[in-house]
């Protein structure tokens, strides 16, 4: 069994012990997904397809937050963001901006990449160094302003 299914595991026994019912409902619902997960797979999730579930969820929060606050539901948004919180607990500590810089200069040495028509293969390179520690849509702008500065 995975780290963080255990970790997992334990913090839910410990919010249900102590009566935290929003923290209960949040690593109720990831577990469900991640078991879904793995009846899909027919398999056990590794730690980093855990996180996939995790950042699916947190992505999820993401949009019922930004839905939410349009809408002047602001109560339901402070309850999203406090699952959201929770939910970040379990990833991976965020890439500041020079490690990602530093990580996506390895992936272009790498892949020998030298213009825009191999982006393709320096993010299949680069994501699964970044997934969870980084935001995807930044770090391919990242890459293609690289790229660009290169051709």
């Amino acid at each position: 069994m995975s780290i963080l299914k255990v970790q997992l595991a334990e913090d839910l026994k410990t919010a249900f012990k102590s009566g935290d019912r929003l923290k209960t409902s949040v690593l109720r619902l990831l577990s469900a997904l991640i078991k879904n997960r793995e009846i899909e797979k027919r398999g056990e999730l590794d730690d980093a397809e855990i996180i996939q579930a995790v950042i699916a969820s947190c992505k999820i929060r993401k949009e019922a937050i930004e839905q939410y606050t349009k809408g002047g539901r602001d109560d339901l948004a402070a309850k999203e963001e406090a699952e959201l919180k929770i939910l970040e607990s379990y990833l991976p500590p965020p890439l500041s901006p020079e490690e990602l810089r530093k990580k996506i200069e390895e992936a272009l040495a790498v892949s020998h990449a030298s213009s825009l028509k191999d982006m393709g293969k320096v993010m299949a390179l680069l994501m699964p160094e970044i997934s969870g520690r980084a935001d995807g849509k930044v770090a391919s702008q990242m890459v293609k302003e690289a790229l660009t500065h290169r051709e």
